[in-house]
């Protein structure tokens, strides 16, 4: 498959689904499946890179992931302190600026620390935006929208019919962020699972069989290529004109 340069998502978000299935099909741990995930964001994230995609945003880690088994919780956590480690230099090499969504309050005090300094130390970087999803939900993150913005009109700041979708947008996790154009899961499942609920209105639709630590290079270029098939209107017609 071939994909046009000229015609690639600004924003492209990703539910990195079959970690756990693709262990158990190995007859291994499950924490095996998430470690060798890990190789898949690394090749995702290095081709996104590649293409000068604007921003990549990645599903890490849900607020229901809390209620899986506490060892399960704590190996994810250290996987992603390790890649945060791991990866730091090359963030810095292909200028790679790391954001999160999410509830970040919740993670573990080193994880935190370690990311906050990944934060710190991309800010200038000026090509991919990887943004991690971490402790993230999406009707979390609009209930917490909502509340901002109470508090604004309690103080005065706005009316109540001054709220249109443009200042529930900045009050949102991914306010800096245009919304994505292409949504992927992998692993089989045809659901959004709570994930960007707000942002993924308009965006295309691109789900597989693939099961996430067998999803590289390849089939991230081919999602790109199906996303090309396809004809966005956002609800007009096709000879209407799209505004920016």
């Amino acid at each position: 498959m071939t994909h046009d340069p000229a015609n690639l998502p600004r924003h492209v978000a990703i539910i990195m689904d079959g970690n756990g299935r693709w262990a158990h099909q190995q007859g291994k741990p499950r924490i095996m499946g998430h470690q060798a995930g890990v190789r898949s964001v690394q090749a995702v994230v290095r081709c996104a890179g590649e293409l000068n995609l604007e921003a990549l945003t990645l599903y890490a880690f849900s607020t229901e992931n809390w209620q899986r088994p506490g060892p399960e919780v704590e190996g994810l956590m250290g996987l992603l302190k390790t890649y945060l480690e791991s990866q730091l230099e090359q963030m810095v090499q292909n200028r790679v600026r790391l954001r999160t969504c999410g509830h970040i309050d919740r993670l573990p005090t080193k994880v935190r620390r370690i990311l906050e300094n990944t934060i710190r130390e991309t800010a200038d970087n000026d090509g991919l935006i990887l943004n991690l999803a971490l402790s993230y939900g999406g009707r979390d993150e609009l209930i917490r929208a909502a509340r901002k913005l109470a508090a604004r009109v309690a103080d005065g700041e706005l009316t109540p019919a001054q709220i249109n979708e443009q200042t529930l947008a900045a009050e949102l996790d991914t306010a800096e962020l245009p919304d994505p154009d292409l949504l992927i899961r992998t692993g089989g499942e045809r659901r959004l699972s709570n994930f960007l609920l707000w942002q993924l209105s308009y965006s295309e639709l691109y789900f597989t069989r693939t099961l996430w630590p067998d999803f590289g290079r390849e089939q991230f270029l081919a999602a790109l290529t199906d996303y090309q098939q396809r004809q966005r209107r956002f609800g007009r017609l096709n000879d209407q004109p799209v505004e920016s």
